[in-house]
Formats: C-alpha cells, sequence, structure tokens
C-alpha cells in the first residue's frame, strides 16, 4: 500500500503502480464517492466498451411460482 499527500489545491497523484494495474489514461474520469470512513475513486467505462461484456452469461434463473403472480 503506498501513501499519497493531498496538495494545497486538495489535489493527490494516483501512484504509478496503481495506474498501471488499472490501465488508467491521462484525461480519464473517475466517480468519486465518500464510503464509511474512506474515498473510493472508481474508473467510469463508457457505454462504447460495455458492448458485449455480458456475452455468455447464464440468463436462466430458478423462480417460485409465486413471483410470477
Amino acid at each position: 500500500m503506498t501513501a499519497v499527500t493531498i496538495s494545497p489545491k486538495f489535489q493527490v497523484v494516483i501512484p504509478l503502480e496503481v495506474r498501471k494495474a488499472l490501465h488508467l489514461a491521462p484525461g480519464e474520469k473517475l466517480q468519486v464517492f465518500s464510503f464509511e470512513n474512506r474515498i473510493e475513486l472508481i474508473p467510469m467505462t463508457p457505454i462504447k466498451k460495455m458492448r458485449g461484456f455480458l456475452k455468455g452469461i447464464d440468463t436462466t434463473v430458478g423462480r417460485e411460482r409465486e413471483d410470477r403472480v
């Protein structure tokens, strides 16, 4: 785990090993969430890149008869 410092302008630098592991590029957008006592940064995936990512998933779901009322 690597520590980062908040600049006077409230900026942080994402460490190189994290940028490489997540394939982050300059200008890429991240969603920022505050969850419990931490900050989470989640890369935003363009909708065009998501096309077909569920291909081959099993869509059969066992249901009870009461679910179809």
